[in-house]
């Protein structure tokens, strides 16, 4: 049986505000390869969002391709990985002549082609074509076909659909786009899977929410591909984007995100995170296996009402990246700060909330502004009491979104 190891939003080289996360994405690299190789896994999947920036740093390159050798195991693997709305395509399509002598291949635009070629007693490209490969193991006795859509930028958006009813042209020209490759290149005799690098969603189903600090691909409900897209051949669909590992089609179980390694915002905090295993053969349902993630550091967000409580607790999850909000009846102190910070080393973010405000003259004149809700909302109250009542755009408030993501 194949055994497929799909992983996805590495977002290697990204920070947390002011604390990098390059050594904890190393461990969590190490991990996967090590994965990988205890799980005897045939074929690797990484669905996108490899870098966080177009300009990643030159250790998160380096990161990067030492990765990928790994997992390709000097060329006796095959790894295929596709660019993600944070990667830069052309980025990733540049190292594809030295890559492919290591058995990885890379689809950074969505008219990428590889060309056919074959590692001695390992595997061979039987078949290629934009954004399509069919791979022929030499320990597997049927091939394998990828459909590898990376992500689609805004400019070619434009350029394929035009401004006139978007999302309903998104949907039927990349449908159209994978039934034509599964119609020319995949038949019940193989393996057929799909990988892609956007948001996706069963139409009439509650849509998952984008991560905190991701750049926004779903805008109202345009940009959104629904699953009736996804060609009838395909086995399993490996999604890049959101990073909470979850089947997208609860009850076919065909499609799903595997979710990013790590917790990259406090939105996912006290997340598990994992890869998924899938065990495939042609014409068969595929069975998938999670596997958790223990190397990342888990993110938490803690509220105390005492700094002695607060501080017990920070001296008891030393190895945590902490969002902590203190409530109490006047400001923090310069001592308190520093008791807290002294604590632990893991305080990303600091929050004072002062639940009674001696200095205001009349409470009931003041706007009550809610605290439990995220940035978004904060920033929606705060127009709203510099405008007088106006509530600020959709147009703004995707600007704003997108300036929380850099």
């Amino acid at each position: 049986m194949l055994k497929v190891l799909h992983t996805a939003d590495w977002h290697l080289g990204k920070r947390l505000d002011f604390y990098s996360r390059l050594p904890e994405q190393a461990l969590v690299m190490d991990e996967i390869c090590r994965i990988a190789d205890e799980s005897a896994a045939d074929l690797i999947l990484v669905a996108g969002d490899l870098f966080d920036t177009v300009n990643p740093p030159i250790e998160a390159i380096e990161l990067f391709y030492k990765t990928l050798k790994r997992l390709s195991n000097d060329g006796k693997r095959p790894v295929i990985a596709i660019a993600g709305n944070h990667d830069n395509p052309d980025r990733i399509d540049a190292p594809n002549p030295l890559a492919k002598e290591c058995g990885i291949l890379l689809f950074g635009n969505t008219n990428t082609t590889t060309t056919l070629f074959g590692i001695e007693n390992s595997f061979e490209v039987s078949k290629a074509d934009e954004g399509f490969v069919e791979i022929k193991l030499a320990s597997v006795e049927y091939p394998i076909r990828v459909i590898a859509s990376p992500y689609m930028s805004e400019t070619l958006m434009q350029v394929y659909l035009g401004e006139e009813d978007r999302e309903k042209k998104l949907n039927e020209v990349i449908a159209e786009k994978w039934n034509q490759l599964a119609t020319r290149y995949c038949d019940e005799q193989g393996v057929n899977l799909l990988m892609t690098h956007l948001y996706m969603a069963e139409v009439g189903e509650e849509l998952e929410p984008e991560p905190e600090g991701e750049k926004p691909i779903k805008i109202g409900n345009a940009d959104i591909i629904y699953t009736n897209a996804i060609p009838k051949q395909m086995q399993y669909t490996a999604l890049g984007h959101l990073h909470r590992n979850h089947w997208v089609d609860k009850a076919k179980q065909k499609a799903a995100y595997s979710g990013s390694p790590i917790a990259y915002s406090f939105s996912e905090d006290e997340q598990t995170k994992y890869l998924n295993l899938l065990s495939l053969e042609p014409n068969q349902p595929v069975q998938v296996e999670k596997i958790a993630l223990t190397a990342g550091k888990t993110l938490y967000r803690k509220k105390f009402d005492s700094i002695t409580k607060a501080v017990e607790w920070l001296e008891q999850h030393q190895d945590h990246l902490v969002e902590l909000t203190i409530e109490s009846e006047t400001f923090l102190t310069v001592d308190e700060r520093k008791q807290l910070y002294a604590a632990h080393p893991g305080i990303i973010f600091l929050i004072p909330v002062v639940k009674n405000d001696s200095t205001a003259a009349n409470e009931n004149s003041r706007s009550k502004v809610n605290l439990e809700q995220d940035i978004h909302g904060l920033f929606n109250d705060y127009f709203k009491s510099r405008e007088k009542g106006q509530a600020p755009s959709e147009e703004l408030l995707n600007v704003f979104k997108e300036i929380l993501s850099k």
